[in-house]
Protein backbone atom coordinates (compact mmCIF):
# COMPACT_ATOMS: atom_id res chain seq x y z
CA UNK A 1 0.00 0.00 0.00
CA UNK A 2 1.69 3.82 -0.80
CA UNK A 3 2.33 6.20 1.67
CA UNK A 4 -0.09 9.15 2.48
CA UNK A 5 1.55 12.10 2.90
CA UNK A 6 0.17 15.34 4.60
CA UNK A 7 0.85 18.82 5.37
CA UNK A 8 -0.53 20.41 8.32
CA UNK A 9 -0.69 24.69 8.08
CA UNK A 10 -2.30 26.50 11.43
CA UNK A 11 -3.43 29.89 11.51
CA UNK A 12 -4.30 31.67 14.83
CA UNK A 13 -4.49 30.89 18.73
CA UNK A 14 -3.91 27.87 20.76
CA UNK A 15 -6.90 26.42 20.56
CA UNK A 16 -6.07 26.03 16.83
CA UNK A 17 -3.14 24.64 17.30
CA UNK A 18 -4.18 22.03 19.44
CA UNK A 19 -7.05 20.18 16.91
CA UNK A 20 -4.46 20.84 13.96
CA UNK A 21 -2.21 18.29 16.77
CA UNK A 22 -5.47 16.50 17.00
CA UNK A 23 -6.17 15.72 13.54
CA UNK A 24 -2.54 14.99 12.63
CA UNK A 25 -2.77 11.69 15.41
CA UNK A 26 -5.75 10.91 13.87
CA UNK A 27 -4.29 10.99 10.29
CA UNK A 28 -1.55 9.38 11.77
CA UNK A 29 -3.29 6.20 13.09
CA UNK A 30 -4.98 5.74 9.06
CA UNK A 31 -1.59 5.42 7.62
CA UNK A 32 -0.30 8.97 6.77
CA UNK A 33 2.78 10.83 7.98
CA UNK A 34 3.82 14.61 7.34
CA UNK A 35 5.40 15.55 4.20
CA UNK A 36 9.01 16.69 4.06
CA UNK A 37 9.73 20.06 2.50
CA UNK A 38 10.95 18.19 -0.86
CA UNK A 39 7.60 16.19 -0.52
CA UNK A 40 4.16 16.40 -2.12
CA UNK A 41 1.40 16.49 0.09
CA UNK A 42 -1.69 13.95 -0.67
CA UNK A 43 -3.31 15.99 1.78
CA UNK A 44 -2.91 19.16 3.12
CA UNK A 45 -4.98 20.62 6.19
CA UNK A 46 -5.36 24.40 7.31
CA UNK A 47 -6.74 25.48 10.06
CA UNK A 48 -8.11 29.09 10.02
CA UNK A 49 -8.35 32.10 11.86
CA UNK A 50 -11.03 34.97 11.58
CA UNK A 51 -9.88 37.38 14.31
CA UNK A 52 -8.63 40.22 12.09
CA UNK A 53 -8.94 41.08 8.51
CA UNK A 54 -4.86 40.07 7.86
CA UNK A 55 -5.80 36.44 9.22
CA UNK A 56 -8.69 36.08 6.75
CA UNK A 57 -5.97 37.27 4.33
CA UNK A 58 -2.93 35.04 5.24
CA UNK A 59 -5.55 32.22 5.07
CA UNK A 60 -6.39 32.40 1.72
CA UNK A 61 -2.69 33.15 0.67
CA UNK A 62 -1.83 29.80 2.40
CA UNK A 63 -4.41 27.91 0.66
CA UNK A 64 -3.01 29.30 -2.49
CA UNK A 65 0.62 28.34 -2.01
CA UNK A 66 -0.14 25.05 -0.51
CA UNK A 67 -1.93 24.17 -3.93
CA UNK A 68 0.82 25.76 -5.83
CA UNK A 69 3.47 23.97 -4.09
CA UNK A 70 1.38 20.67 -3.88
CA UNK A 71 0.16 19.87 -7.38
CA UNK A 72 -2.63 17.43 -7.31
CA UNK A 73 -2.98 17.93 -3.62
CA UNK A 74 -6.79 17.81 -1.85
CA UNK A 75 -7.28 20.47 0.83
CA UNK A 76 -9.46 20.28 3.61
CA UNK A 77 -9.88 23.32 5.17
CA UNK A 78 -11.71 24.09 9.27
CA UNK A 79 -11.50 26.82 11.66
CA UNK A 80 -13.15 30.09 12.27
CA UNK A 81 -12.35 31.32 8.55
CA UNK A 82 -13.60 28.65 7.08
CA UNK A 83 -16.82 28.94 9.43
CA UNK A 84 -17.13 32.34 8.94
CA UNK A 85 -17.08 32.66 5.09
CA UNK A 86 -17.38 28.88 3.61
CA UNK A 87 -18.32 30.14 0.22
CA UNK A 88 -15.34 32.04 -0.51
CA UNK A 89 -13.04 29.38 0.84
CA UNK A 90 -14.63 26.88 -1.15
CA UNK A 91 -13.49 28.59 -4.27
CA UNK A 92 -9.91 28.78 -3.60
CA UNK A 93 -8.08 26.21 -5.41
CA UNK A 94 -7.33 22.46 -4.59
CA UNK A 95 -9.89 23.03 -1.50
CA UNK A 96 -12.27 19.54 -1.44
CA UNK A 97 -13.78 20.00 2.06
CA UNK A 98 -14.68 22.96 4.17
CA UNK A 99 -15.26 22.30 7.61
CA UNK A 100 -17.80 25.06 8.83
CA UNK A 101 -18.74 23.36 12.13
CA UNK A 102 -15.33 21.46 14.05
CA UNK A 103 -17.90 19.22 16.05
CA UNK A 104 -18.98 17.46 12.39
CA UNK A 105 -14.89 16.79 11.82
CA UNK A 106 -15.35 13.19 13.18
CA UNK A 107 -18.13 12.18 10.73
CA UNK A 108 -16.40 14.28 8.02
CA UNK A 109 -13.06 12.76 8.14
CA UNK A 110 -14.85 9.22 8.35
CA UNK A 111 -16.38 10.01 5.05
CA UNK A 112 -13.10 10.05 3.79
CA UNK A 113 -11.61 6.79 5.36
CA UNK A 114 -9.95 8.42 8.54
CA UNK A 115 -11.86 6.76 11.25
CA UNK A 116 -10.94 6.55 14.91
CA UNK A 117 -10.57 9.86 15.24
CA UNK A 118 -8.45 10.25 18.91
CA UNK A 119 -10.10 11.74 22.20
CA UNK A 120 -7.13 13.68 22.93
CA UNK A 121 -3.41 14.24 21.86
CA UNK A 122 -0.78 12.51 23.05
CA UNK A 123 1.94 15.08 22.23
CA UNK A 124 2.50 18.30 20.33
CA UNK A 125 4.91 18.33 17.36
CA UNK A 126 7.79 20.77 17.18
CA UNK A 127 7.45 22.28 20.59
CA UNK A 128 8.50 22.11 24.18
CA UNK A 129 5.04 22.53 26.08
CA UNK A 130 2.06 21.09 24.81
CA UNK A 131 -1.39 23.06 24.88
CA UNK A 132 -4.48 21.08 26.60
CA UNK A 133 -8.19 22.37 24.93
CA UNK A 134 -10.69 21.98 27.84
CA UNK A 135 -13.39 24.00 26.61
CA UNK A 136 -14.79 25.72 23.20
CA UNK A 137 -17.49 28.47 22.48
CA UNK A 138 -18.13 31.74 24.00
CA UNK A 139 -21.22 33.51 25.20
CA UNK A 140 -20.22 36.67 25.36
CA UNK A 141 -21.00 39.62 22.92
CA UNK A 142 -17.97 41.85 22.91
CA UNK A 143 -18.61 44.66 20.31
CA UNK A 144 -15.72 44.03 18.21
CA UNK A 145 -15.56 40.53 18.71
CA UNK A 146 -16.43 37.87 15.59
CA UNK A 147 -15.24 34.80 17.57
CA UNK A 148 -19.09 34.16 19.01
CA UNK A 149 -20.40 33.83 15.70
CA UNK A 150 -17.83 31.08 14.47
CA UNK A 151 -17.74 29.36 17.87
CA UNK A 152 -21.34 29.75 19.48
CA UNK A 153 -22.52 28.18 22.40
CA UNK A 154 -20.19 26.43 25.05
CA UNK A 155 -18.68 22.99 25.14
CA UNK A 156 -16.96 21.70 28.07
CA UNK A 157 -14.88 18.28 27.46
CA UNK A 158 -14.74 16.32 30.66
CA UNK A 159 -12.21 16.15 33.54
CA UNK A 160 -11.09 12.60 33.37
CA UNK A 161 -10.38 13.09 29.56
CA UNK A 162 -8.74 16.19 30.62
CA UNK A 163 -6.87 14.52 33.47
CA UNK A 164 -5.68 11.28 30.99
CA UNK A 165 -4.76 13.58 28.61
CA UNK A 166 -2.32 15.58 30.68
CA UNK A 167 -1.19 12.44 32.17
CA UNK A 168 0.16 11.00 28.83
CA UNK A 169 1.89 14.00 27.86
CA UNK A 170 3.52 14.08 30.83
CA UNK A 171 4.22 10.65 30.50
CA UNK A 172 5.78 11.88 27.00
CA UNK A 173 7.77 13.81 28.31
CA UNK A 174 6.04 17.13 28.73
CA UNK A 175 6.83 19.20 31.46
CA UNK A 176 4.99 22.44 30.99
CA UNK A 177 1.42 22.09 29.93
CA UNK A 178 -0.93 25.20 29.26
CA UNK A 179 -4.82 25.08 29.44
CA UNK A 180 -6.37 26.72 26.83
CA UNK A 181 -9.91 27.19 25.17
CA UNK A 182 -11.86 29.59 23.37
CA UNK A 183 -13.59 31.20 26.84
CA UNK A 184 -11.40 28.94 29.51
CA UNK A 185 -12.87 30.71 32.55
CA UNK A 186 -16.42 29.57 31.19
CA UNK A 187 -15.10 26.10 32.02
CA UNK A 188 -17.80 23.81 33.10
CA UNK A 189 -20.98 26.44 33.00
CA UNK A 190 -22.50 24.52 30.44
CA UNK A 191 -21.88 20.61 32.30
CA UNK A 192 -22.88 22.13 35.35
CA UNK A 193 -26.20 23.56 34.39
CA UNK A 194 -29.40 21.59 35.29
CA UNK A 195 -27.11 18.93 37.92
CA UNK A 196 -29.97 19.00 40.85
CA UNK A 197 -28.20 18.14 43.73
CA UNK A 198 -24.75 18.29 42.55
CA UNK A 199 -21.91 20.74 42.91
CA UNK A 200 -20.60 22.58 40.16
CA UNK A 201 -17.25 21.51 38.46
CA UNK A 202 -15.49 24.73 36.83
CA UNK A 203 -12.07 26.03 36.15
CA UNK A 204 -10.96 26.24 40.08
CA UNK A 205 -11.87 22.34 40.18
CA UNK A 206 -10.48 21.07 37.47
CA UNK A 207 -7.05 23.08 38.60
CA UNK A 208 -7.21 21.28 41.75
CA UNK A 209 -7.74 18.08 39.95
CA UNK A 210 -5.07 18.25 37.78
CA UNK A 211 -2.55 19.39 40.39
CA UNK A 212 -3.16 16.34 41.81
CA UNK A 213 -1.29 14.36 39.05
CA UNK A 214 2.68 13.71 40.57
CA UNK A 215 6.06 14.48 38.97
CA UNK A 216 8.33 17.39 38.00
CA UNK A 217 6.17 19.24 35.66
CA UNK A 218 4.13 22.67 35.78
CA UNK A 219 0.75 23.99 34.07
CA UNK A 220 0.18 27.35 32.94
CA UNK A 221 -3.45 28.88 32.05
CA UNK A 222 -4.04 30.54 28.47
CA UNK A 223 -5.78 32.92 29.67
CA UNK A 224 -8.75 34.16 32.16
CA UNK A 225 -11.16 36.72 32.08
CA UNK A 226 -10.83 39.44 34.46
CA UNK A 227 -14.51 38.88 35.50
CA UNK A 228 -13.98 35.22 36.41
CA UNK A 229 -11.42 36.10 38.59
CA UNK A 230 -12.53 35.17 42.13
CA UNK A 231 -11.93 34.16 45.50
CA UNK A 232 -12.63 30.49 44.42
CA UNK A 233 -10.21 31.20 41.53
CA UNK A 234 -7.72 33.08 43.21
CA UNK A 235 -7.65 30.53 45.81
CA UNK A 236 -7.31 27.31 44.07
CA UNK A 237 -4.15 29.33 42.13
CA UNK A 238 -2.68 29.33 45.50
CA UNK A 239 -3.26 26.55 46.46
CA UNK A 240 -2.31 24.28 42.98
CA UNK A 241 1.55 23.71 43.30
CA UNK A 242 1.97 22.83 39.85
CA UNK A 243 0.26 26.16 38.58
CA UNK A 244 2.63 28.94 37.54
CA UNK A 245 2.12 32.48 38.84
CA UNK A 246 1.53 33.94 35.27
CA UNK A 247 -1.75 34.89 34.51
CA UNK A 248 -3.15 36.43 30.98
CA UNK A 249 -6.51 39.10 32.12
CA UNK A 250 -7.48 40.82 29.30
CA UNK A 251 -7.82 44.39 29.28
CA UNK A 252 -8.74 45.40 25.65
CA UNK A 253 -8.92 48.85 26.76
CA UNK A 254 -7.85 51.01 30.00
CA UNK A 255 -10.74 53.57 29.75
CA UNK A 256 -14.19 52.85 31.30
CA UNK A 257 -15.79 55.39 28.59
CA UNK A 258 -13.96 52.39 25.69
CA UNK A 259 -15.23 49.87 27.32
CA UNK A 260 -18.43 50.08 27.61
CA UNK A 261 -18.39 51.17 23.82
CA UNK A 262 -16.48 47.18 24.17
CA UNK A 263 -19.44 45.64 26.07
CA UNK A 264 -17.02 44.46 28.72
CA UNK A 265 -17.36 43.46 31.98
CA UNK A 266 -15.66 45.29 34.23
CA UNK A 267 -14.60 48.30 34.65
CA UNK A 268 -10.57 49.66 35.03
CA UNK A 269 -11.13 49.73 38.68
CA UNK A 270 -12.36 46.43 39.02
CA UNK A 271 -9.84 45.01 37.12
CA UNK A 272 -7.35 46.34 38.90
CA UNK A 273 -8.44 45.72 42.04
CA UNK A 274 -8.27 42.04 40.92
CA UNK A 275 -4.47 42.32 39.94
CA UNK A 276 -3.86 43.67 43.31
CA UNK A 277 -5.74 40.81 45.63
CA UNK A 278 -3.85 38.75 43.48
CA UNK A 279 -0.88 39.94 43.88
CA UNK A 280 -1.49 40.25 47.91
CA UNK A 281 -2.49 36.11 47.39
CA UNK A 282 0.20 34.58 45.23
CA UNK A 283 4.09 34.98 45.15
CA UNK A 284 4.76 38.01 42.90
CA UNK A 285 2.53 36.82 40.32
CA UNK A 286 3.15 37.93 36.73
CA UNK A 287 0.53 39.43 34.37
CA UNK A 288 0.50 39.85 30.80
CA UNK A 289 -2.78 40.98 28.63
CA UNK A 290 -4.24 42.14 25.64
CA UNK A 291 -4.61 45.63 24.10
CA UNK A 292 -6.82 47.39 21.20
CA UNK A 293 -5.50 50.17 19.77
CA UNK A 294 -7.33 52.70 18.27
CA UNK A 295 -11.32 51.77 18.76
CA UNK A 296 -13.53 53.73 17.02
CA UNK A 297 -14.02 57.32 18.71
CA UNK A 298 -10.86 56.34 21.20
CA UNK A 299 -10.25 60.07 21.78
CA UNK A 300 -6.11 60.87 22.57
CA UNK A 301 -7.64 61.38 26.76
CA UNK A 302 -9.14 58.01 26.51
CA UNK A 303 -5.97 55.98 25.12
CA UNK A 304 -3.99 58.58 27.97
CA UNK A 305 -6.37 56.14 29.96
CA UNK A 306 -5.20 53.05 28.93
CA UNK A 307 -1.34 54.10 29.05
CA UNK A 308 -2.27 55.60 32.68
CA UNK A 309 -4.18 52.19 33.35
CA UNK A 310 -1.00 49.43 31.83
CA UNK A 311 1.07 51.20 34.02
CA UNK A 312 -0.91 50.83 37.58
CA UNK A 313 -1.41 47.38 36.42
CA UNK A 314 2.43 46.72 35.98
CA UNK A 315 1.93 43.87 32.83
CA UNK A 316 5.17 42.09 32.25
CA UNK A 317 3.45 42.06 28.46
CA UNK A 318 1.39 43.42 26.83
CA UNK A 319 0.14 41.57 23.66
CA UNK A 320 -1.62 44.85 21.20
CA UNK A 321 -4.32 44.74 18.18
CA UNK A 322 -4.74 47.90 16.01
CA UNK A 323 -8.99 47.79 16.07
CA UNK A 324 -10.10 45.40 12.87
CA UNK A 325 -13.57 46.06 11.70
CA UNK A 326 -14.88 42.89 11.48
CA UNK A 327 -18.24 42.61 9.53
CA UNK A 328 -21.33 41.39 11.19
CA UNK A 329 -19.97 42.93 14.54
CA UNK A 330 -21.65 46.34 15.96
CA UNK A 331 -18.00 47.98 16.18
CA UNK A 332 -17.48 47.56 12.29
CA UNK A 333 -20.75 50.27 12.15
CA UNK A 334 -19.54 52.50 14.39
CA UNK A 335 -19.15 55.47 13.67
CA UNK A 336 -15.09 57.78 14.22
CA UNK A 337 -13.07 54.72 12.80
CA UNK A 338 -9.93 56.13 13.66
CA UNK A 339 -6.78 56.87 11.28
CA UNK A 340 -4.32 54.51 10.86
CA UNK A 341 -1.57 56.95 11.74
CA UNK A 342 -3.17 58.31 14.79
CA UNK A 343 -3.44 53.91 15.58
CA UNK A 344 0.68 53.08 14.43
CA UNK A 345 1.14 56.41 17.06
CA UNK A 346 -0.48 55.07 19.46
CA UNK A 347 1.04 51.63 19.29
CA UNK A 348 4.56 52.92 19.48
CA UNK A 349 3.68 54.81 22.77
CA UNK A 350 2.66 51.41 24.15
CA UNK A 351 5.65 49.11 22.75
CA UNK A 352 7.56 52.08 24.54
CA UNK A 353 5.91 51.71 28.34
CA UNK A 354 5.54 47.49 27.45
CA UNK A 355 9.33 47.45 27.54
CA UNK A 356 9.86 50.25 30.58
CA UNK A 357 7.27 47.58 32.16
CA UNK A 358 8.88 44.36 31.31
CA UNK A 359 12.47 45.62 32.47
CA UNK A 360 10.94 46.64 35.44
CA UNK A 361 8.81 43.35 36.76
CA UNK A 362 12.19 41.32 35.24
CA UNK A 363 14.49 43.87 38.34
CA UNK A 364 12.18 42.60 40.47
CA UNK A 365 13.14 38.48 39.97
CA UNK A 366 16.86 39.76 40.65
CA UNK A 367 17.95 37.57 43.24
CA UNK A 368 15.56 35.39 42.91
CA UNK A 369 16.03 31.62 41.86
CA UNK A 370 14.62 30.36 38.92
CA UNK A 371 13.11 26.95 37.58
CA UNK A 372 13.49 28.08 33.78
CA UNK A 373 12.19 25.32 30.86
CA UNK A 374 15.02 25.82 28.62
CA UNK A 375 13.61 26.19 25.11
CA UNK A 376 16.73 26.99 22.70
CA UNK A 377 20.31 27.70 22.39
CA UNK A 378 21.45 31.67 22.59
CA UNK A 379 23.73 33.54 20.18
CA UNK A 380 25.92 33.56 22.58
CA UNK A 381 28.24 30.70 22.79
CA UNK A 382 27.89 28.64 26.07
CA UNK A 383 24.16 30.35 26.99
CA UNK A 384 20.85 28.96 26.44
CA UNK A 385 17.67 30.49 26.20
CA UNK A 386 14.07 29.32 27.92
CA UNK A 387 11.26 30.63 30.40
CA UNK A 388 10.53 30.48 33.66
CA UNK A 389 7.64 29.62 35.98
CA UNK A 390 6.52 33.10 35.10
CA UNK A 391 6.86 33.40 31.29
CA UNK A 392 9.81 35.63 31.89
CA UNK A 393 12.27 35.20 29.06
CA UNK A 394 15.93 33.84 30.56
CA UNK A 395 19.46 33.73 29.39
CA UNK A 396 21.48 31.60 31.00
CA UNK A 397 24.49 29.24 31.08
CA UNK A 398 24.19 25.53 29.27
CA UNK A 399 24.15 23.56 26.40
CA UNK A 400 22.02 21.81 23.64
CA UNK A 401 21.69 19.01 25.80
CA UNK A 402 19.66 21.26 28.47
CA UNK A 403 16.86 22.04 25.28
CA UNK A 404 13.49 20.36 26.63
CA UNK A 405 14.27 20.17 30.47
CA UNK A 406 14.13 22.43 33.55
CA UNK A 407 17.00 24.61 34.97
CA UNK A 408 17.64 26.58 37.68
CA UNK A 409 18.96 29.89 38.16
CA UNK A 410 19.50 32.95 40.06
CA UNK A 411 18.82 36.51 38.30
CA UNK A 412 22.07 38.58 37.89
CA UNK A 413 21.32 41.43 35.27
CA UNK A 414 17.89 42.86 33.05
CA UNK A 415 17.36 43.82 29.69
CA UNK A 416 14.44 44.92 28.07
CA UNK A 417 14.23 41.82 26.22
CA UNK A 418 15.70 39.02 28.71
CA UNK A 419 16.70 38.29 32.40
CA UNK A 420 19.99 36.93 32.72
CA UNK A 421 20.86 34.33 35.25
CA UNK A 422 24.08 32.37 36.70
CA UNK A 423 23.08 28.75 37.05
CA UNK A 424 22.61 27.08 39.87
CA UNK A 425 22.66 23.24 40.74
CA UNK A 426 19.01 22.11 40.49
CA UNK A 427 20.13 19.33 43.45
CA UNK A 428 20.23 22.16 46.00
CA UNK A 429 16.54 23.33 45.04
CA UNK A 430 14.00 22.79 47.78
CA UNK A 431 10.59 21.90 47.58
CA UNK A 432 9.35 25.44 47.97
CA UNK A 433 10.75 26.73 44.83
CA UNK A 434 8.63 24.58 43.06
CA UNK A 435 5.94 26.89 44.16
CA UNK A 436 7.58 30.35 43.12
CA UNK A 437 8.99 31.01 46.56
CA UNK A 438 12.28 32.79 46.92
CA UNK A 439 15.23 31.25 49.40
CA UNK A 440 17.30 34.41 48.97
Amino acid sequence: MPEKLCRMVTLGCKVNQYETQLVLEALEQNGFREARDDETADLCVVNTCTVTSNADSRSRQVIRQLAKHNPGTRTLVMGCYATRDSAAVERLPSVFEVVTDKRELPDVLARHGIVDMPSGISRFEGRRRAYVKVQDGCILRCTYCIIPQVRPGLRSRSAADIEAEVRRLIDNGYQEIIITGVHVGHYGVDTSRGRLGQPPFRLPHLLRQLDKIPGRWRMRLSSIEAAEVDDEFIAAAADCEHLCAQFHPALQSGSNTVLKRMRRRYSVESFLDKLDHMREVLDHPAFATDVIVGFPEETDAEFDETLETCQRAGFMKIHIFPFSPRTGTPAATYPGQIHGTIRQERIARLEQLECELAESYYGSLLGRRLEVMVESESTRDGWVCGTDRRYVPVELPGTVDDIGKMCYGRGIRTTQKYLEAERENSQHVTPGLQSGVSHS
